[in-house]
C-alpha cells in the first residue's frame, strides 16, 4: 500500500524523499536483477545491519517500491521484489551508474 505523504513542491525533493538514502538505492540496485530473499539482500549490501535492512524494506514496501511475498513454510520463506513503481527507478539507477563510472575514470587520472 502506498503511504500518504505531504509531498514537497519540488519534484527532486520528492525523489530524494523516496530514495535519498544510500541503503535504499543499493537495495533497488540488488532487486533490479530479480527477486531476492532477505539473506541474499543482506549478503549483497556490505555493512548493513539486519535491523537497518528490515526497516528500509518495510518503509520501501509501505511506499509502494517493494513487494514482500511470504510463503507458508517452516521456516518461513520471504522474497522481495520491486513493484512496477520500484522498477521505474531503473533509469535513475542507470544514470547514477554511468556518472559513477565517469567519475571513477576521472579520479584515476587525477591521482596519477
Amino acid at each position: 500500500m502506498l503511504k500518504r505523504f505531504n509531498l514537497p513542491a519540488c519534484p527532486v525533493e520528492t525523489a530524494l524523499m523516496m530514495m535519498g538514502d544510500r541503503w535504499k538505492v543499493l537495495i533497488v540496485r540488488n532487486l533490479l536483477t530479480g527477486t531476492k530473499r532477505f539473506g541474499e539482500l543482506k549478503k549483497g549490501l556490505d555493512g548493513i545491519s539486519q535491523k537497518v535492512l528490515t526497516d528500509h524494506l518495510r518503509i520501501m514496501e509501505e511506499n509502494g517500491l517493494v513487494n514482500r511475498k511470504i510463503y507458508a513454510e517452516v521456516p518461513p520463506k520471504v522474497e522481495y521484489s520491486l513493484t512496477p513503481l520500484g522498477q521505474s527507478l531503473k533509469p535513475i539507477h542507470d544514470a547514477m551508474w554511468k556518472w559513477g563510472e565517469q567519475f571513477q575514470k576521472k579520479a584515476k587520472t587525477i591521482k596519477n
